[in-house]
């Protein structure tokens, strides 16, 4: 796990920084820092609005008396999203985009489930309810 985070903390921002000026040497300073800046402001209008649109399917399912597992699994997937677009580099947008935007998330969401299914049958996830 520690390694993990050493690569998800070092080795990622690293290889974003070395995108970044390298995009920077192809279309210069100004579309570079235009490019973050408009991939942050897309990324978090569009975010904000699956949000919305989930944490109403949230309210609607459990007012119905249904378990709402897809849609938190969909809300987890675009807060992480929403998370990796706020953050400058091309390949954190990609993962963002990849998170936010329902089709892709669609793919992602699938994998989600199976990996978190296969964990509860090995024993390795306990879920607790308390009233």
């Amino acid at each position: 796990m520690l390694f993990k985070l050493i690569i998800l903390f070092t080795v990622i921002p690293i290889a974003e920084l070395a995108i970044l000026l390298k995009l920077n040497n192809y279309i210069g300073l100004p579309y570079t820092l235009l490019l973050v800046f408009l991939t942050g402001i897309i990324g978090a209008t569009l975010a904000k609005s699956e949000g919305k649109g989930i944490i109403k399917r949230i309210k609607f399912e459990g007012s119905q008396g249904k378990m709402p597992g897809d849609e938190l699994i969909n809300g987890l997937c675009v807060l992480i999203g929403g998370a990796f677009l706020l953050t400058p580099g091309l390949l954190t947008d990609i993962a963002g985009f990849s998170l936010v935007i329902p089709f892709t998330r669609f793919a992602i969401k699938s994998f989600i489930k199976k990996q978190l299914k296969q964990m509860i049958q090995e024993g390795n996830f306990s879920i607790y309810y308390r009233k």
